[in-house]
């Protein structure tokens, strides 16, 4: 059944846990039609958004990623906050579909009235976000959730693109596989405003300790990226509960740092301004493979980058303005 755009708005703002799935499904949509609709819907909704805190969650797999989202979504509930989740799960080459199906591991969580769980695919974008994540986002602001938690795929390096859709940034860390600052890149490390250390009980207290200790010290040689903040590293566990209220202080701190700033405003313009370039991007591709003489072109030039007639960046020079000059 298609839902109008007047009833989307409706379901959105009363909370309609079932019309807010469906509007995130039209945003998803590549469809022509569906676009239309979803801009539109878009466009509506902006007035709503931007009330939220909006945490990115990233560590590699097997860092607890879910188990504390579902326990810092309970403590947040418990304080009287609605919580939403994205949780992008890696997709498929195939078929660019989910793999794992991370709300099946949130089920306490999502028995939550006041929280709201999404999974998607990645559908192989990059940064281990899905590229409709920061529409989901203003989606889910509009239908009045306090807390946007972001769970990433955790790949690496390209994590970092998560940083420019969220307010806080936190890496999970544990303890284990030999060099303990092993896998977490420079990158990274500039980019996160908090660090947990997941998964610590008393078998491995001390050496937790000892990673803690390297952290900070690791810290110490990376420029803060916000004045005033020296970024915790905390420790405790997610499925048993510990550490989470210092990471809700911590994270409610982080923001009102921000704001006293004049950065929270700032750094959401700033993201703004990236979410037009990428679509700036997609748009233009969008409307060359429209052409048929656009896409002749496009394969000859690429052709020839792929076999090395020419350097593959002055190839997608005379691509793009070959086409710039079809259409002026």
């Amino acid at each position: 059944m298609k839902f109008s755009t007047e009833e989307l708005m409706e379901g959105i703002q009363s909370g309609n846990k079932r019309l807010i799935a469906k509007a995130i499904t039209l945003v998803e949509s590549k469809k022509a039609d569906h676009r239309v609709q979803a801009e539109d819907l878009l466009k509506r909704i902006m007035p709503l958004t931007g009330n939220s805190i909006r945490v990115g969650v990233t560590g590699v797999p097997g860092a607890g990623k879910s188990t504390f989202i579902e326990s810092f979504g309970r403590l947040a509930i418990a304080e009287g906050k609605k919580v939403a989740v994205l949780a992008i799960d890696p997709s498929s080459s195939i078929n660019k579909g989910s793999i794992l199906g991370d709300k099946t591991r949130m089920e306490e969580l999502a028995k939550e009235e006041n929280a709201f769980i999404r999974p998607s695919p990645s559908s192989g974008f990059l940064g281990g976000v899905a590229n409709t994540t920061f529409e989901t986002m203003m989606i889910c602001e509009a239908a009045g959730y306090d807390y946007i938690l972001i769970e990433t795929v955790g790949v690496g390096q390209s994590e970092v693109l998560v940083a420019d859709i969220t307010d806080v940034f936190l890496f999970l860390k544990i303890i284990g596989g030999g060099d303990e600052l092993q896998g977490i890149k420079r990158g990274i490390m500039e980019m996160v405003d908090l660090i947990f250390i997941n998964k610590v009980d008393q078998d491995n207290l001390q050496k937790a300790k000892n990673t803690r200790l390297e952290l900070k010290r690791a810290l110490d040689f990376i420029p803060p990226k916000e004045k005033g903040w020296k970024i915790p590293v905390l420790l405790g566990s997610a499925l048993h509960h510990e550490g989470l209220n210092e990471i809700y202080d911590k994270i409610a701190e982080f923001i009102d740092i921000k704001k006293k700033a004049g950065r929270f405003e700032e750094v959401r313009t700033q993201q703004a301004e990236k979410r037009f370039e990428y679509w700036v991007q997609e748009y233009i591709l969008s409307l060359m493979k429209k052409s048929n003489t656009v896409e002749e072109a496009y394969l000859m030039h690429k052709k020839n980058a792929s076999e090395m007639v020419s350097n593959p960046s002055t190839e997608a020079k005379l691509f793009v303005e070959k086409f710039l000059s079809d259409k002026n």
